[in-house]
């Protein structure tokens, strides 16, 4: 079976036209499927980088952490440059940890809503250009009335032509 252009669709029968609009429309519900599904693939896919990355900024805040108690007792317990090496150290994993939370906070706010919101607008798009179709088809009444007056003649008993 061959497709037929918009413009062929004129003279069509009407179940022709019934059937190519419910293949056309499954097929458009499968395609808009598809691309939701990779829609919301590639937000689960930043929204894992982005936990993870919040799950290195903890780890290494702890380390911080960690070195910082090891900071304030070696201050106590020690002369001068132990403390202060262990500080040093300390702030140096507390900057490590500050990036690694900026960067999993960025790749947090782009994996949400986790909603298929291309998709959607897609859908919507496609939904309104149906309706601008169809109201353009069904604002044309030429079609109608040549049909309307072919009826008419052939009810009176005249002939079209």
């Amino acid at each position: 079976m061959t497709e037929r252009l918009s413009g062929d669709l004129a003279g069509a029968p009407t179940s022709e036209l019934v059937k190519q609009l419910s293949e056309q429309s499954a097929r458009l519900v499968r395609e808009e499927m598809r691309l939701a599904q990779l829609e919301l693939k590639q937000k689960g896919g930043r929204a894992a980088k982005g936990a993870k990355l919040y799950g290195g900024a903890g780890v290494t805040a702890l380390y911080g952490g960690g070195a910082l108690v090891a900071a304030i007792v070696a201050a106590l317990a020690l002369a001068l440059p132990t403390w202060a090496a262990a500080i040093i150290v300390s702030a140096v994993l507390f900057v490590v940890a500050a990036v690694l939370a900026q960067r999993g906070k960025k790749e947090m706010a782009l994996a949400t809503p986790p909603k298929p919101e291309q998709s959607a607008e897609s859908v919507r798009a496609d939904v309104q250009e149906i309706k601008e179709e169809v109201k353009s088809k069904g604002g044309s009444t030429k079609a109608k009335d040549g049909v309307k007056d072919e009826a008419t003649a052939k009810a009176k008993g005249g002939s079209v032509r």
